[in-house]
């Protein structure tokens, strides 16, 4: 499913939260979250992810055009991916490879809707008026042949009398 762009610019906002809290759990528990994914010893290499995570985060939350940002996730995606792969083999390393799986689809598919939205001009009427003639022929056009309806009419009984309304006057 390809979200439209509505879906795509309120998931990029979500997904930009996630970024930050995923990025605050790296840089505070690196060294656990390494061990349990089978980078022992790759703290700092960790919190670095960390660090990428946060930025982009903050990015995606700020910015008017998410598209790039999203890009930013999809290769953040890639590195942790090629990262998990050489790591040790680990219970917990299948389950971040998967996660990290579920959440680049779904990067790849918000960043390619606003890609798309990103790539169609802008409707341009710099070249309409409004008007299907120029002012001056179209002033008056509508009173020239206007007659009001009989019902926003004042009835005759209430319209207030004139010389022309003497004795015999025909309405």
């Amino acid at each position: 499913m390809v979200p439209s762009h509505r879906q795509a610019r309120s998931l990029a906002r979500a997904l930009g939260w996630f970024s930050l809290g995923l990025g605050v759990v790296e840089l505070v528990a690196a060294r656990g979250l390494a061990r349990r994914v089978g980078l022992p010893g790759q703290a700092g290499l960790v919190r670095a992810y960390g660090l990428r995570e946060v930025a982009t985060g903050l990015a995606l939350l700020s910015t008017r055009r998410p598209a790039p940002w999203m890009w930013a996730r999809v290769g953040g995606d890639a590195l942790d991916m090629a990262t998990l792969a050489t790591g040790r083999d680990r219970p917990g390393r299948q389950a971040a490879i998967a996660a990290v799986a579920g959440v680049a689809l779904l990067d790849v598919a918000v960043a390619a809707s606003l890609q798309r939205a990103a790539a169609q001009p802008p409707a341009d009427y710099r070249g309409r008026s409004g008007f299907p003639q120029p002012p001056e022929a179209m002033r008056g056009a509508a009173r020239a042949d206007f007659e009001s309806p009989q019902d926003f009419r004042t009835p005759a009984a209430l319209r207030p009398w004139t010389v022309d309304d003497g004795p015999g006057a025909v309405h």
